[in-house]
């Protein structure tokens, strides 16, 4: 393979980033070009995306990058999920995008459940039943500001909506409107059934555009503003985390579960078809899309959140940051599985006072109470007791055996939790690449231009480029780690 330049804009809920990534000879290679922080403002009362200054810092990004690489070939866009514009037909935004966070969708999905039950709604669209979820965003923003939804608005996700500024297209991609409670999980298309029920406009909605597909190019004010080529603009996995998923190095002679793992860690297995069971939305799973037309069958689960409160806390305390080698080595030299917490507990979702919560935690349930390390020892056992349940959920909702975690993302650089992760689900682990997102934005624009067959091809390329850590099940006595699981079934029984 000649080698060969693109560029990946892969933008997060608290910094964005350009990063250039070169394939050749069946390798990938990154290069972080630009980065910023990203995060809400908050005027009136209620939270929004700054994206001007969000598509400021982006031309920055694409400037450095193809001054330095005039040959880079296309850019793709990735961000977060859920999140849109609505653009005026003068191309216009009527407002600055919501935040996610923003309260306007209390309660909310009970108002839409009235005309649309939540069992029927999940039957048709797949998805887990989260408040933040678009469809109950445009309820909310058309009860306040209904002139918004005039003929001829259109709305876009936002990295459709960063795309359209920076090529002019006017469409959306699967991925990331998977995530929206509006797409039909088996046409892939806009669910207009339930769309025409709680009385949206069809034309509201543009074109489904699939990724891996070029949409057109850098604006040619843009590029003469910046003084750059006009570039291709591809559509790809739009949504982060099925660019991560894409880049997950699956082993062929496993039944593998990928994790994303992060602040949040989400759990799930790549599928042909949905599961829209009954069972399955109550166990809270979520059916996404993902590249070449395969299903992402995941739940959400608190992930290394835990451990940065932690770190956080001890910070404020001690003066400085303990270094993340610190911190592992601390879980790693203390008893296992003697403290024991459910990583879901509403409790443990807000910031602050992590310690403080934990030990609580542990002392009104009669474990005693931790100390430092053993804090964070509870944190990383918790975490593998997590993904033993989530494993074994996974299984019963789709009818396959799993064998393999593949976790992916920042949380594949904790040693001690992959270790721990290994044992007490006692199956193979392979962990890496960190960063993986990138991987799968450059990855999806490789397979656009033809360089890259699939899927398949593309995760060859992983394998090829970086090195996975491999953690394989150690011939141990199974009945700590069984004991260990009931009481964290006990624990957990009332999810």
């Amino acid at each position: 393979m000649a080698s060969e330049k693109y560029l990946a804009i892969d933008i997060g809920a608290s910094s964005g980033r350009a990063i250039v990534g070169t394939l050749e000879d069946g390798k990938i290679t990154l290069e972080e070009m630009h980065r910023f922080e990203n995060g809400p403002t908050e005027r009136g009362g209620f939270l929004y995306w700054n994206i001007e200054s969000i598509f400021a810092e982006l031309k920055e990004g694409v400037r450095k990058s193809l001054a330095k690489y005039p040959d880079i070939k296309s850019m793709g866009i990735d961000t977060w999920g859920v999140d849109y514009v609505i653009v005026k037909p003068d191309g216009s935004f009527a407002r600055e995008p919501y935040n996610y966070r923003d309260s306007r969708t209390d309660n909310v999905p009970e108002e839409v459940f009235k005309t649309v039950p939540e069992a029927e709604l999940y039957s048709r669209t797949g998805m887990q039943l989260m408040q933040i979820n678009t469809l109950f965003q445009l309820v909310a923003h058309r009860r306040k500001h209904p002139e918004d939804f005039a003929d001829g608005n259109i709305m876009l996700m936002i990295p459709d909506a960063i795309s359209y500024l920076f090529s002019g297209d006017r469409t959306c991609e699967y991925t990331e409107s998977s995530t929206s409670h509006m797409l039909n999980a088996v046409t892939r298309d806009w669910d207009f059934a339930t769309l025409d029920k709680l009385g949206f406009r069809r034309s509201f909605f543009p074109k489904i555009m699939e990724p891996s597909t070029i949409v057109g190019k850098l604006r040619a004010e843009l590029a003469k503003e910046l003084g750059v080529p006009q570039i291709d603009i591809c559509k790809v996995g739009s949504h982060d985390t099925a660019s991560a998923v894409a880049s997950v190095p699956a082993p062929e002679d496993r039944k593998w579960v990928y994790i994303s793992c992060g602040t949040w860690a989400l759990f799930g297995a790549e599928l042909d078809a949905p599961v829209l069971t009954e069972e399955a939305r109550k166990a809270g799973f979520t059916n996404e899309g993902g590249l070449n037309h395969k299903i992402r069958f995941l739940t959400n689960i608190i992930g290394m959140w835990l451990a940065q409160e932690l770190r956080a806390d001890w910070a404020k305390r001690d003066g400085e940051k303990k270094p993340w080698s610190v911190i592992d080595k601390m879980a790693a030299g203390c008893e296992g599985l003697k403290f024991i917490i459910n990583p879901n507990e509403r409790e443990f979702l807000s910031p602050g006072d992590m310690a403080g919560k934990i030990r609580r935690f542990c002392e009104r349930t009669g474990q005693g109470t931790p100390n430092d390390a053993e804090t964070i020892r509870c944190v990383y056992d918790s975490l593998g007791l997590c993904f033993r349940a989530k494993l074994e959920q996974l299984s019963e909702l789709s009818g396959s055996v799993y064998d393999c975690l593949n976790i992916v993302g920042g949380g594949s650089n904790a040693d001690v939790l992959m270790r721990i992760a290994t044992d007490i689900c006692n199956v193979k682990v392979i962990a890496g690449p960190v960063e993986a997102t990138a991987t799968g934005n450059i990855l999806s624009q490789a397979m656009a231009a033809g360089s890259v067959k699939d899927l398949v091809s593309a995760r060859e390329i992983v394998k090829s480029s970086f090195t996975p850590k491999i953690y394989s099940p150690r011939p141990v006595d199974r009945t700590p780690y069984d004991a260990a699981y009931a009481k964290f079934r006990e624990l957990t029984k009332k999810d």
